[in-house]
């Protein structure tokens, strides 16, 4: 697939960039971004939620009523879980929800998820450029030149600029980040992928050299 490389104020630069078939038009596969995302919200978990059991629960062991002829269950002591103020059963505790993936299904789910963009027409590619101070109007012009803005753009770039960082910041639907910190939750949760030429350069050869 072919794009046109466009310049900060949307204009075709004349020059075209080729997305390499192996990354951007593969076969997708639903199930491995499935998982891959699955294990991305789940090492957001925190995992610190916790309830009290009936052994942990601050009151008196003296036993409520005799054992027979009460007309109820036995319950025993004020702690009991059928009683308001009891310990619960079965609560919540602390544990920790990430598990393993294994990088080929990661790689082959970020791929797919590359792909669907694609063939949506999602993919935006620019040439390279930087801001001199940090100003979000800048950057929204950027969005508004580019026919992108109201949208839920990504902003992929090759290595991290503060400038660029800092003048998205305060946009609450635009995000910017790194080939490195690309994942496949990110380009699905966007609307638009906002690739610099330098960009689609770093994330094919980081793909070719996972595989080899």
């Amino acid at each position: 697939m072919e794009l046109n490389v466009l310049n900060k104020k949307g204009e075709e630069t004349g020059r075209k960039v080729t997305l390499s078939d192996d990354v951007f038009g593969i076969e997708p596969n639903d199930h491995a971004i499935y998982l891959d995302v699955k294990q991305h919200l789940a090492n957001r978990r925190q995992g610190t939620h916790k309830s009290k059991e009936r052994s942990e629960i601050a009151g008196s062991t003296r036993k409520l009523g005799r054992q027979k002829g009460g007309g109820g269950a036995r319950r025993g002591d004020i702690k009991s879980p059928v009683l308001v103020g009891g310990g619960r059963v079965f609560g919540p505790k602390p544990r920790d929800y990430s598990f393993k993936l294994n990088k080929k299904v990661k790689a082959l789910a970020r791929k797919s998820a590359l792909t669907y963009k694609a063939k949506d027409g999602a993919i935006t590619v620019i040439e390279d450029f930087t801001i001199e101070t940090p100003k979000t109007k800048e950057f929204i012009a950027l969005l508004k030149d580019l026919k992108i803005n109201g949208k839920k753009p990504l902003l992929v770039l090759s290595e991290k600029n503060d400038n660029i960082l800092l003048s998205a910041r305060n946009l609450p639907k635009t995000g910017v980040v790194t080939v490195t910190e690309l994942n496949t939750y990110k380009v699905l949760d966007a609307t638009n992928l906002l690739l610099t030429e330098s960009a689609v350069t770093v994330l094919e050869n980081n793909f070719k050299a996972k595989e080899d």
